[in-house]
């Protein structure tokens, strides 16, 4: 697992890693953790890959650092993650992390851990070291304990109920404030851990947390300012509409910005006397989507886990999410997938088009077709002819394409949309709109109300048992809805 940073060497100008010193702090991304620090606390920061946790929680142990009043101690459990077969167990290998980034910290030899660590029994180690040290530093220690869900297993649970023993335990010396972050909240360390992640609920290994904070995302404002920091540097203005862009399609996910920035910047290059306008941001979405670098793979790949697909596919069918979708509804969320609250939906575009894309390629690779066949002399689309020619190409593929679909439920939605995606073929964008079933919006008529169209098209696809056969209910006839709309039916 890579260390969880948006920056990356060969960083375009302005990116965050450069950056003057105190503009834009990342601390105000979890604007409590320093409180909760001085007040002993032990939390738990979370948030999506790429997302910003490690600069964040670097720069928490910087401030505090610079204040001496603490010995802070930031610590990578990322080289704790090999298998105890493999080397020293994950307690061990914390500990000589621990003792390591001390000595590089800056921090007075009286404050620094025991060298060599106290010897103890397995599964005690982490306990009676940071116990030891605890009695012997003259001022209160903190841990920030980076990709701690690096951990797996049964050593996860060991290093979570040393800490908490640790904490509870009033008598024993012991750390004053410890945080632990990564991509999931702490009640799904059980699903880490191997446990079974359809049974969240019941006693967790910390319980013992006073917080759990999810790493907020930019804002527009803080979009903004770090767009301006390349302007600062180079003079290569971003315009208010790229800007704009920029955000709508990343929704603040800093990885998102920073990509779509980099990918105009290096990859693009757009010459420095031209201003990068919302036209290069349209064709940068598009490249990152069509690419899928390695933060938007890792993303897809979650998309066959069932966890993920109970909550993905009422979203795509404009289905009603189950009752006992809550965990994976907060997994989803960890992750970044989706929205942080109501209504429910895929968290930005950008991870939009790539779910869809990603759950359709099979079907998209079926489709065979001659995109001028659908066009009309002055180079529009005919929708009545796209719309007759997908009724035609689901007469003879649906079945065969239909029973092949993992996304069961979401199968003949994932079809429609790959026709229309191999229809556009980079020549016109698709707006799609994904959100669970929630009151009466979600009939035909309500929708056009809202955008305020007269008229519009409703694909139906029948899949009764008792459902004629294919070749005989496929069809398109025009017909106008309750509320008088004129509405293209398509019977699938």
């Amino acid at each position: 697992m890579a260390h969880d940073q948006p920056s990356r060497p060969g960083a375009w100008p302005g990116h965050p890693r450069t950056r003057p010193a105190g503009r834009d702090s990342p601390i105000p991304r979890i604007p409590e953790a320093k409180e909760l620090v001085d007040e002993g606390k032990y939390f738990v920061v979370r948030g999506p890959r790429q997302s910003g946790k490690t600069t964040s929680l670097q720069a928490l142990a910087a401030e505090l650092g610079a204040e001496g009043e603490h010995a802070v101690v930031y610590v990578s459990c990322e080289s704790a993650s090999t298998k105890a077969a493999e080397d020293a167990p994950a307690e061990v290998r914390i500990l000589s992390e621990i003792a390591a980034t001390a000595r590089l910290s800056g921090l007075p030899d009286g404050c620094l851990p025991p060298e060599p660590w106290p010897e103890a029994p397995g599964g005690t180690r982490l306990l009676r070291g940071l116990s030891t040290w605890a009695a012997e530093c003259p001022r209160p220690i903190v841990l920030l304990f980076d990709e701690i869900d690096a951990l797996q297993g049964d050593e996860l649970i060991s290093v979570l109920r040393q800490l908490r023993h640790g904490h509870n335990t009033w008598s024993l010396p012991f750390p004053h404030s410890v945080a632990l972050c990564g991509m999931r909240d702490v009640r799904d360390y059980k699903a880490a851990s191997g446990g079974d992640p359809s049974r969240l609920i019941g006693p967790s290994p910390f319980n013992i947390l006073a917080k759990s904070m999810r790493l907020a995302d930019f804002t527009f404002e803080q979009v903004a300012e770090l767009y301006g920091q390349h302007t600062d540097a180079t003079g290569q203005e971003f315009t208010p509409h790229a800007i704009q862009r920029a955000f709508h399609a990343s929704q603040g996910q800093p990885w998102l910005v920073n990509a779509l920035a980099r990918e105009i910047i290096r990859e693009m290059r757009v010459p420095a006397a031209q201003p990068i306008t919302d036209e290069h941001m349209n064709v940068a979405v598009e490249r990152l989507i069509v690419t899928r670098a390695t933060h938007l793979d890792s993303l897809a790949a979650k998309l066959r886990e069932q966890r993920i697909q109970r909550v993905v596919e009422p979203l795509i069918t404009g289905g009603v999410l189950a009752s006992d979708v809550y965990d994976d509804l907060a997994y989803a969320r960890d992750l970044g997938l989706i929205t942080q609250s109501n209504p429910i939906q895929v968290a930005n575009p950008i991870y939009q088009e790539v779910v869809l894309r990603v759950l359709a390629q099979r079907a998209e690779a079926a489709i065979r077709i001659d995109r001028a066949a659908f066009l009309t002399p002055d180079g529009r689309l005919d929708m009545r002819v796209v719309l007759a020619g997908f009724v035609e190409f689901w007469r003879r593929n649906g079945e065969i394409l239909e029973s092949g679909e993992t996304y069961h439920e979401a199968a003949c939605h994932l079809i429609f949309m790959a026709w229309l995606h191999r229809v556009v073929n980079g020549g016109g964008v698709i707006d799609r709109e994904l959100r669970a079933r929630q009151g009466p919006d979600g009939h035909l008529d309500g929708y056009l109300d809202r955008l305020d169209l007269k008229q519009g098209t409703l694909v139906v696809f029948d899949r009764r048992p008792t459902a004629p056969p294919l070749l005989q209910r496929a069809a398109l006839e025009q017909v106008t809805s309750p509320a008088g709309h004129a509405v293209t039916l398509v019977r699938a």
